[in-house]
């Protein structure tokens, strides 16, 4: 498991989300479309191209 996984585990789940949430917004500026794109892939699981193409751009 790594220290992210590790961390978040021994977190309250609501604060974990929040934590998760404040580190996303400085994260996901600095990928590109395509990390983005990749990043939220692997955040749903294999779930179809038109499920990706219907959510918003973030």
């Amino acid at each position: 498991m790594n220290e992210i996984a590790k961390i978040l585990n021994n977190m309250d789940p609501e604060d974990a989300a929040t934590q998760t949430a404040a580190a996303l917004k400085q994260l996901l500026p600095l990928l590109g479309e395509e990390g983005r794109n990749r990043f939220i892939m692997n955040l749903l699981g294999e779930t179809g191209q038109d499920k990706i193409a219907s959510m918003v751009h973030l």
